[in-house]
């Protein structure tokens, strides 16, 4: 309450934001036809903390009911834990459609008139003391505590004058442009590094096979046990080929190199890690954190976490600390002498598992490959030098990768604190 009642002490303070605003508003859609193109935004489209989005195109049908309903140049806010408390919210100017759709946990927010500036909205309600003081007033069970718009109605209006606004926002926009472009030379290390693999290991570029027939041999099919399609996909058999008729590694299937641990613990009260909390390609944390409720399974130090749902995006994570983490991870331990942890991992996150695992996908909404699918992933293994090699270029990039993104979140930081202080009545610098 205390952080929500310091707004009122600003200079620009004018009452209750919702005298400006209107919180969840009535959007008409009586125009649009089943067959129309809308735009749909499911709360992993939305980033946190940097109003960014990204925009599916879906026919109207699809999403006539039962989701969230906005305009072009709305605000949608993450309303449940712990998207709200990650700060995941944009303003939606750049909505290819008028009209869009999305979770039903976000609250839409609409200006009455254009004495408001809704990019400045947006700082606003994701400063870090707005959500503070968001979380302090959570409603429901456990794991599904959500934010009332009655917060966001009563919220204290700190609304200086539209050019004021703009020009505090443009400042904001330029700290987050510095932010995005280092981020972005970041994660262009890391995605190198894929690249670097392959030359190590004297594999040419993974070519993407998009014919739509293909033929397999009777042996083939007893050998592997295995009958369907996708199975026996070009793209997947000419990757497989490339490492097992490179002289300069050997192949091995994934099950005959680690460990598949299952050890369950309670997710309660730990300090746990969520398919959100590894960014894709990178295996990075995002830090990104999600609710737990019931079973997880526990990692150690030196372990490869694999994330078997939805394969195709690529989160993989070589674990520099024990943990517990969502079971919808494999939680791999190296079993033998001659392969690398950090090496396995640099693996499982390339394009020779990608084209191996995106032709094994079961499951429309909930895409997973099978236990038995991921055992039979074929690794290629060098000579220890060239593992310690990759190894060492690696860790090289990723220690430049988030010296980088060290940098950027300092200087956000600082950006957003100094917008805070002018909202109540400081000086920017």
């Amino acid at each position: 309450m205390k952080l929500r009642e310091n707004y009122k002490n600003s200079p620009y303070y004018k009452g209750v934001i919702g005298s400006y605003l209107d919180i969840n508003p009535i959007t008409d859609i009586s125009a649009l036809s089943k067959n129309n193109l809308v735009s749909f935004v499911p709360m992993t489209n939305v980033a946190a903390q940097i109003n960014q989005v990204s925009y599916d195109s879906v026919e109207y049908h699809t999403v006539d009911t039962g989701f969230t309903v906005f305009k072009r140049g709305d605000l949608i806010w993450a309303k449940i834990t712990p998207c709200m408390q990650n700060g995941k919210s944009c303003t939606t100017n750049d909505m290819p459609t008028e009209i869009g759709f999305g979770s039903t946990e976000f609250h839409v927010i609409r200006k009455r008139n254009d004495s408001v500036y809704m990019p400045f909205i947006w700082a606003l309600f994701s400063s870090k003391n707005v959500l503070k003081a968001a979380q302090a007033v959570f409603g429901g069970s456990a794991g599904q505590q959500r934010v009332s718009a009655d917060f966001l109605k009563n919220f204290p209006a700190v609304l200086p004058d539209y050019d004021i606004q703009v020009s505090m926002v443009n400042q904001l926009e330029n700290n987050l442009s510095l932010y995005k472009y280092k981020f972005r030379e970041a994660d262009e290390l890391l995605a190198g590094i894929d690249k670097l693999l392959l030359e190590r290991l004297r594999i040419g570029e993974i070519p993407v096979i998009s014919r739509i027939a293909s033929a397999v041999t009777l042996g083939t099919v007893k050998t592997e046990k295995t009958i369907g399609a996708e199975y026996y996909h070009p793209e997947r058999l000419t990757v497989i080929r490339a490492i097992e008729n490179n002289p300069a590694v050997s192949t091995r299937k994934l099950a005959d190199i680690v460990d598949f641990l299952r050890e369950t613990v309670s997710a309660d009260n730990q300090s746990y890690l969520g398919l959100a909390g590894v960014v894709s390609n990178t295996g990075e944390l995002s830090g990104a954190k999600e609710a737990a409720e019931g079973q997880a399974f526990s990692y150690r130090t030196g372990d490869v976490l694999y994330a078997r749902l939805r394969p195709y995006l690529n989160k993989v994570l070589f674990a520099e600390t024990d943990g517990v983490c969502s079971t919808e991870f494999h939680v791999m331990r190296v079993n033998c002498s001659d392969v690398l942890p950090e090496y396995l991992t640099a693996i499982m996150r390339s394009k020779i598992i990608v084209a191996q695992t995106k032709h094994m996908m079961t499951g429309n909404t909930h895409p997973r490959i099978s236990n038995d699918d991921v055992r039979n992933l074929r690794i290629p293994v060098p000579s220890m030098d060239v593992q310690r090699t990759i190894i060492s270029e690696m860790r090289n990039r990723i220690e430049r990768s988030r010296l980088l993104k060290h940098e950027a979140e300092t200087e956000w930081t600082a950006a957003k604190e100094r917008f805070e202080m002018e909202l109540m009545g400081g000086t920017s610098k």
